[in-house]
């Protein structure tokens, strides 16, 4: 079973995100922020990380710096409420980058995409 962090400060598209996502079939693992965030993926065995861009005591685009810089290959989807991240430089280090929606559908495909690249990547390396 594949794991997503899911890091957002709002609490109730945290509890969202997380039922929705289990009702794929994938494990989820919850962060309110950044800092936190990186804590768990130190801690536990993450395969891709969901995260907003705005929150308080440490953003996500720092947050994936610091992520990156552990492990270069880890995936992660940026989730945000603000439109101008899609063309700002600072967010292609991500495996991309989703407007927030009520409707989770861009967001789960993205998820799947990311996962079936990875795979491939995978495959032609044996």
């Amino acid at each position: 079973m594949k794991t997503i962090l899911v890091v957002d400060d709002d609490k109730n598209l945290r509890r969202l995100y997380k039922a929705e996502l289990e009702s794929e079939g994938y494990r989820v693992i919850l962060a309110e922020n950044g800092r936190h965030a990186l804590t768990l993926a130190n801690t536990e065995q993450v395969d891709i990380v969901v995260m907003d861009i705005r929150m308080p005591e440490m953003d996500g685009l720092e947050a994936m710096a610091h992520m990156l810089k552990e492990e270069k290959y880890l995936p992660v989807i940026l989730n945000t409420a603000y439109s101008c991240y899609l063309d700002n430089f600072s967010t292609w280090a991500a495996d991309g980058c989703v407007i927030k929606s009520a409707d989770m559908q861009a967001l789960k495909e993205k998820i799947k995409e990311t996962f079936s690249r990875q795979a491939a990547v995978k495959e032609t390396n044996l």
